[in-house]
């Protein structure tokens, strides 16, 4: 599950370098979260300068983003593109409805999530009107390793790419209780495979605690579904005896759908 760079051909000749670059432009204002200069994109993405340049000059031309004096932000143009996915994800679409219910079930918000570059991507979520400190939508990115749907999708890798994902990945520790020793990790992904569920507690956020389970089709993990809440309402241990029984039906429903030839991720 290694990646090459996906800015370089590699001898590919079908391979478009610019469209690459240009993506790369994109993806990077979610991590700079405001309007950046050239400078801030290139050392963000890597490239030279007058690359970045010229991609932002393009993005300006098409209508995807502005530029104001020096500093450059995406336009609301930009949102059609991460609904192609939505609207072309059938099994998202159609999963929907089952994270509405689990949350008017539950009174919490919930999520599905898949793989994606070593992150965990929100798929579709339900949220509740309470406020958290995190925000998460569909199209949140997070680490594989120290949030419940990421150790569940991990989980359902072979020891393998379990270490070599663990070896080209930078383990930080957001808060004081995360955990980083790779040996110790490993350990825990063979947990989470026994017991069909990851539960995390206030190692990705001070104040919030997660379950995740599984969502299988045709026999493999394609997916987790998870229940996110605050600490200092819900203990672990209500996590396991109050939310794990309907989160656990509701993957197993999700799953069904994924058995759907029609249906995609």
């Amino acid at each position: 599950m290694e990646n090459d760079d996906p800015l370089k051909a590699h001898g590919d000749p079908d391979f478009m370098t610019s469209l690459a670059r240009g993506l790369a432009v994109m993806r990077c204002f979610a991590d700079a979260g405001a309007p950046m200069s050239i400078a801030q994109a290139a050392r963000l993405t890597g490239l030279s300068r007058p690359a970045v340049k010229r991609c932002l000059h393009t993005l300006v031309r098409l209508g995807y983003a502005a530029q104001d004096g020096t500093h450059y932000e995406l336009r609301p143009k930009t949102l059609a593109l991460g609904y192609a996915y939505l609207s072309s994800s059938s099994l998202a679409i159609r999963a929907q409805p089952l994270l509405d219910r689990l949350r008017d079930e539950i009174h919490e918000s919930c999520s599905l999530g898949v793989v994606e570059e070593d992150e965990v991507y929100y798929v579709a979520r339900a949220e509740v009107s309470r406020i958290m400190s995190i925000a998460l939508r569909a199209g949140s990115r997070l680490p594989l390793y120290c949030t419940s749907m990421g150790r569940v999708l991990l989980a359902g890798w072979d020891r393998a790419d379990q270490e070599a994902y663990l070896r080209r990945t930078k383990l930080v520790a957001p808060t004081p209780k995360t955990r980083t020793d790779p040996a110790g990790l490993l350990a825990l992904f063979q947990s989470v495979r026994e017991e069909g569920c990851a539960v995390v507690d206030e190692e990705l956020e001070v104040g919030l605690r997660s379950v995740a389970v599984p969502v299988f089709a045709a026999g493999k993990v394609v997916a987790a579904v998870n229940v996110g809440v605050q600490a200092s309402r819900v203990t672990t241990a209500e996590l396991r005896s109050r939310f794990l029984p309907p989160l656990r039906k509701v993957a197993a429903e999700i799953g069904m759908l994924g058995m759907d030839r029609r249906a995609r991720w």
